[in-house]
């Protein structure tokens, strides 16, 4: 283990993912990964080309009220990590416990961590700690799991979210979230815990599982209603008291299909999951019919519940329809939902791509797609996704940024996934026609588009891109001198991992 901390330390993340998962099982992490790799099946495509996953974690602590989070990991990584928090909005400080190979070899590293949670621990002003191990410190095998299950009061949560373990920052939500019900759940079960701040409902709820616009609960609690339920907590909480008042539902809805580890605590509390969402007529009808069933609700209520808000959905999709072909991929894990949103609205939607896992409470929005002929890819890499740009040209293209770069590249209209789709109502009526305005301006953005490219037709591109005082010429001799030490680098390095 100490040399391999010695080693981790020297190449950081740069080392490569099967080494530092080697040094990670060395070290006594062989049941967390295992168990990760069965919470987070890869698939196909062994991890999507986007942000380090630990940012999921970080934000979900990030946005709770009363809670301190701790970052132990690389100093670039923090960096990295602490500067997107900022740039996604967070206002407060992120604790960093710096290391270097003698902390990580001597085990004083733990014993640093140990006392940044004592000196952060404060009842007047926490109600939990966040602890999340980086790359490099999980690879070393620093075992968060010693530490005190609370302070004064204040709970202390270690985990660990290794980009060789965790998929996507999405996934890391899970992580940190199940992490927190799991404790709110032993905490449940050990006798009385507070109410939430709003005291509680006076009806059975539905807890909401997966971040989303802050209208869409609202918009849900009004689908409820007149089944005599109500919206409950969106998990993850924006506070810790309302991790109760989500464990004491009559069900859960799996908004975002990817929760498994969040998914698991609530079946141990014994609470159904619902897959789906009220998204589009038939999204709507179905999952009405869901909750109705799994909720003992009588026929006629759920009927007179569709006969209320259905009619309006469909006024609502027929007034701002779609036309035109697109192509939708992204990491969010709400890209099936948004794609038969699309879908009901008129669009030719052909292909959906999304970073996150199949699972079975995804379904549901599969089988709808397919059956309409819309290819589903999950686990979907760069690659999948700029191939459907190529196979499919579609009118417009809504995906990550190297995507939308691509297709504005190709003269196609394209809309960034997470900035300008998901951060939009989604769900029942006020969702019904939401993407139209957006998506229908970026559709009549095409001809400007064709405009420009014949404008700058001719104009350097890749490596001759730029302002240059002469015609930039291909170095086709540095290309092939520059191929071939790679070749022989490549070489002597697979020599080296066979000896």
């Amino acid at each position: 283990m100490k040399g391999a901390a010695i080693k981790m330390d020297g190449l950081g993340c740069h080392a490569g993912k099967d080494q530092l998962r080697q040094a990670a099982e060395a070290a006594g992490k062989t049941e967390l990964l295992a168990r990760y790799a069965a919470d987070y099946p890869k698939g196909p495509h062994d991890q999507p080309q986007s942000m380090c996953p630990a940012f999921g974690s970080l934000r979900v602590g990030l946005r709770m009220r009363r809670t301190a989070t701790i970052l132990s990991g690389s100093a670039c990584c923090v960096y990295g990590l602490t500067f997107t928090s900022h740039f996604y909005g967070a206002r407060r400080t992120v604790g960093y416990v710096p290391f270097n190979s003698e902390t990580l070899v001597t085990g004083k590293l733990f014993e640093d961590i140990r006392e940044a949670v004592y000196k952060l621990a404060d009842p007047e002003k926490q109600d939990a700690i966040v602890i999340i191990n980086l790359c490099v410190p999980t690879a070393s095998g620093i075992p968060l799991q010693l530490l005190p299950k609370q302070i004064d009061g204040v709970r202390i949560i270690g985990i660990d979210v290794p980009g060789f373990g965790v998929p996507t920052h999405a996934e890391a939500k899970d992580v940190l979230a199940g992490a927190m019900l799991k404790y709110a759940r032993t905490e449940a079960e050990l006798g009385p815990v507070k109410a939430p701040r709003a005291g509680r409902s006076g009806k059975p709820t539905i807890a909401l599982l997966g971040e989303m616009f802050p209208a869409d609960p609202i918009g849900i609690g009004m689908l409820l209603e007149p089944l005599g339920l109500a919206a409950g907590p969106v998990v993850p909480t924006r506070e810790w008291r309302e991790l109760y008042a989500a464990l004491d539902c009559a069900a859960v809805a799996a908004v975002h299909p990817f929760y498994t580890a969040t998914i698991r605590e609530f079946e141990t509390a014994g609470r159904p999951i619902i897959g789906s969402a009220p998204v589009g007529l038939d999204g709507t009808a179905a999952w009405i019919d869901s909750i109705g069933k799994i909720c003992n609700v009588p026929f006629d209520k759920v009927d007179a519940a569709k006969a209320r808000v259905l009619p309006l959905i469909s006024a609502a999709l027929e007034k701002m329809p779609i036309k035109g072909r697109l192509t939708v991929s992204g990491y969010e894990g709400s890209e099936l939902l948004v794609a038969r949103l699309l879908v009901e609205s008129g669009a030719d939607v052909r292909y959906v791509g999304t970073a996150c896992p199949r699972t079975v409470w995804s379904e549901p929005d599969c089988e709808w797609l397919s059956s309409k002929g819309i290819t589903v890819t999950y686990r979907a890499s760069l690659e999948q996704d700029l191939a459907a740009l190529r196979e499919f040209n579609p009118d417009l293209a809504i995906g990550t940024t190297p995507v939308v770069q691509k297709a504005k590249e190709m003269a196609i209209p394209a809309l960034y996934f997470t900035n300008l789709i998901s951060a939009r109502p989604l769900m029942g009526p006020a969702g019904a026609g939401s993407l139209a305005q957006v998506v229908n301006a970026a559709l009549a953005n095409k001809t400007r588009f064709d405009v420009m490219k014949n404008f700058f037709e001719g104009v350097g591109h890749g490596p001759s891109a730029g302002i240059w005082e002469d015609v930039p010429k291909d170095n086709v001799k540095f290309r092939e001198d520059y191929k071939r030490r790679l070749d022989k680098d490549a070489k002597k390095n697979k020599a080296e991992e066979m000896i």
